[in-house]
């Protein structure tokens, strides 16, 4: 062990693991200032990101926490592949599906203030959706068996090169009334509707645009002053801007289904994302009894350990430990976000190029435990 420790010490000069951008590595003396087992772990995932990037074309950004710190996080690639332009550790990416959790998190915050309850039924705020008897708890929990958006919106849509909102969304339910995929509460299925309705719920309770609540009430008080809902009608400029491309280096160009937010359409940073993952430990936002609730499993009829709660996936892995994560993909980007809530260890991973070649979260999480060996 002194010996692996010892080789660990003696390599960190030769990676960046606290680099603003690939080619230019952090001071020595700043990794030094981690411990023992810190430095095992950050050499570790140091070696298999920069393997998959040299070998399988990993290109993101990677940040790994431990009780509260960061101690590994570097940049692979390139934000724009065309003018090689490399990744910064402050690039911003579309978190894709992990944005459905805040969205989780702003109903449980009007729900703590009294604004709702889970087992309302959405026509208690919005009296023209044309679908009876689904609660809000049903569309945190995926147990809605509304229709997916994203496939019927393209035989509805008909305004060439205009982008669909979540009103929109619901116009096209209530006019055509696409056929429910089974009653309410039968069964869980994934559903993107449903959290594009609860950003809607956000709006109609507030009386705010979805992108202006989540700034004032949750990215500015916890400081993620990268983070934002993406807005085609308000665009953002960015410092560090990312192009997203598909697996085949193909740029991936706009689609007329991202102005709909709520289920995507977050833009965010490895940085800022563990500013999210710290706040979720603290009663900053909501309740710790609040959160426990939703990580609990809320598909009784799901018989895998693998499960979903309100607006994060959960899961126990062979050691018992237990597992709250979130992974997304969406037009040239995917994330994954990974809580273990035992011993408050962290991985972040956001991509602008769809690559999941980093392996299973159990395979990640061996790499931490690793270093106890």
């Amino acid at each position: 062990m002194a010996q692996l420790l010892l080789l660990a010490l003696l390599q960190l000069s030769a990676f960046p693991f606290f680099s603003d951008k690939t080619e230019t590595p952090a001071p020595l003396e700043y990794s030094r200032s981690l411990e023992p087992r810190s430095v095992l772990i950050a050499t570790k995932f140091d070696s298999l990101f920069t393997s998959v990037a040299e070998r399988k074309g990993f290109n993101g950004n990677v940040l790994v926490g431990i009780h509260g710190t960061a101690i590994y996080k570097n940049a692979f690639g390139y934000s724009d592949l065309k003018t090689r332009e490399p990744l910064n550790i402050k690039s911003v990416f579309q978190i894709a599906s992990v944005s459905k959790q805040f969205t989780a998190i702003a109903i449980m915050m009007m729900h703590e203030q009294g604004k709702l309850d889970y087992n309302d039924t959405v026509q208690k705020f919005i009296p023209d959706f044309p679908y009876k008897n689904i609660t809000i708890k049903q569309l945190l929990s995926h147990r809605s068996g509304l229709p997916n958006y994203m496939y019927f919106s393209g035989k509805y849509w008909k305004k060439s090169g205009k982008y669909l909102t979540n009103e929109q969304v619901l116009d096209l339910m209530i006019k055509h009334k696409p056929r429910p995929e089974f009653l309410p509460d039968r069964r869980y299925k994934y559903s993107n509707t449903g959290f594009a309705m609860l950003a809607l719920i956000v709006e109609r309770i507030s009386y705010m645009p979805f992108d202006e609540f989540m700034e004032q009430n949750i990215f500015q008080p916890l400081g993620m002053q990268s983070t934002f809902v993406y807005n085609p009608r308000n665009s953002k400029t960015l410092e560090y801007e990312t192009k997203g491309y598909n697996k085949n280096r193909r740029k991936a160009y706009v689609d007329f289904l991202d102005g709909v937010t709520g289920d995507k359409g977050i833009y965010s940073t490895v940085e800022d994302m563990f500013l999210w993952d710290q706040a979720l430990y603290t009663e900053k936002l909501v309740k710790q009894s609040t959160l426990e609730e939703a990580f609990t499993p809320a598909s009784y009829d799901y018989k895998r350990d693998n499960n979903y709660g309100y607006g994060f996936r959960l899961d126990t892995l062979s050691d018992g430990s237990r597992i709250v994560y979130h992974g997304g993909w969406w037009r040239g980007y995917n994330s994954l976000f990974v809580r273990r809530l035992d011993d408050h260890t962290t991985i972040i991973i956001l991509c602008n190029k769809v690559n999941w070649s980093f392996g299973e979260i159990e395979d990640l999480m061996h790499l931490v435990d690793s270093a106890d060996m």
